[in-house]
């Protein structure tokens, strides 16, 4: 259930990203191709759009990463400290036996 979940918050992580990069490039404004020709700003403008389309993805895909990687280090170590409750929940007491008189 949780991993059904965790691929639709991906996802829409993703569109969100896609989305945002597409309003960043939309407002973007580059005055060096007002002085060329249309073509050569087009090709220029479209050359400098896909590498920075693809620097955003990886930015977002390494930030994806990281978050993933710390939230398992976070469920472990949170794993471990639930164990080691249980352990000292059900753990001997000698010095509480000797107190009440139940072992010499």
């Amino acid at each position: 259930m949780t991993e059904i979940s965790h691929r639709r918050s991906l996802r829409f992580l993703l569109l969100l990203s896609l989305i945002s990069v597409q309003f960043l490039l939309g407002f973007s404004d580059d005055s060096k191709s007002k002085n060329e020709t249309k073509t050569d700003a087009h090709s220029s403008s479209s050359s400098m759009s896909g590498s920075i389309v693809v620097i955003l993805c990886i930015a977002v895909a390494a930030v994806v990463g990281l978050s993933f990687f710390l939230f398992r280090l976070w469920q472990k170590k949170k794993r471990e400290e639930q164990y080691a409750r249980l352990l000292k929940l059900f753990e001997e007491d000698d010095e509480l036996e000797l107190e009440l008189g139940l072992r010499d």
